[in-house]
Formats: C-alpha cells, structure tokens, sequence
C-alpha cells in the first residue's frame, strides 16, 4: 500500500490502490504466489493509506481476485479496531497470514493487553491452519523476548 500522497483524493487514491493490487495478484497468481495487503494503524503510520479491516475487504472485492488476502497484524488491529477474534473469525476466508506484536510498545505477546493464551485458543477452534509470523520489538534481550513462546504456548 503505502502512504497516501497529499492533495490526492479518496476516490483517486482508492481507484489507484484497487487497480495496482489487481495487476499485481494477477501476476503475482502467475508465479503461485499470494498477494497479501496490511492495514496500519494510524499513530505508528500517520498517512498510510490502508488502516482497517473493512478497507482492506473493500479492496479485496474491489479487485475482483481470489489471490488476494489480509495479511492480519494484531497489534495495528488492536490499535485501530480492537475485538480481533471476533474480527478475525468473521474475515477468515480472508486471512492469508497473521502476525503478532503486544500492545502497547509492540513488544513481544505478554508484555500488554492482549490475551494471548485465549487468542490462541480461539485461532486453533477458529480452524486457522496459517502461520503466525512475530513482528515485535523485545522489550529487552532477544533471548528474553522469546520466553513468551514457552510460557504461553506450552498450555495449549
């Protein structure tokens, strides 16, 4: 996606964004690869074009392709939607990939308001068979940042 250009309409910003993701699912089908589109939050990204899920579904529909998805990042969902399983189980035809940070601070799960253990348990019920690749920042050493994977995992 990217940033949104000033002195750009939406409805010019929309066509441009919905015509680009059609050329590229297209080719990118060609090769066997999928294209997935990220919403950002708002307070971390002023400007970037794509922010919520809902957007993200009407480009999808838009671009009237069944190679395109939402790549789901909890941590820009918790910032600009909040209720994420309900969000994701609604939208999970659409759902390519998710990926995981806290919130605040975006620092390894367990670090802040996100329930993960029950997040996980919901994907796993929800039948989500994808990745869930971590975007964090470690609150402190590397090594330290990884403990969440035992502690919150293990009991599932």
């Amino acid at each position: 996606m990217g940033f949104a250009p000033e002195n750009v309409s939406q409805l010019q910003l929309h066509y441009t964004v919905v015509s680009n993701v059609r050329f590229a699912a297209v080719e990118l089908k060609k090769a066997g690869i999928r294209l997935l589109i990220e919403s950002c939050n708002t307070r971390d990204m002023p400007g970037f074009y794509l922010n919520h899920t809902a957007q993200a579904l009407e480009i999808i529909k838009a671009a009237n392709s069944d190679n395109v998805f939402i790549q789901y990042d909890i941590y820009h969902a918790q910032v600009m939607e909040g209720d994420l399983c309900n969000t994701i189980e609604k939208n999970l035809a659409h759902i390519g990939h998710i990926q995981i940070a806290d919130n605040p601070g975006r620092h390894e799960p367990g670090t802040g308001e996100i329930n993960y253990p029950y997040l996980f348990a919901r994907l796993d019920r929800m039948g989500y068979s994808g990745w869930v690749g971590c975007e964090y920042k470690p609150a402190a050493r590397t090594e330290e940042g990884l403990r969440w994977r035992t502690e919150l995992v293990s009991g599932r």
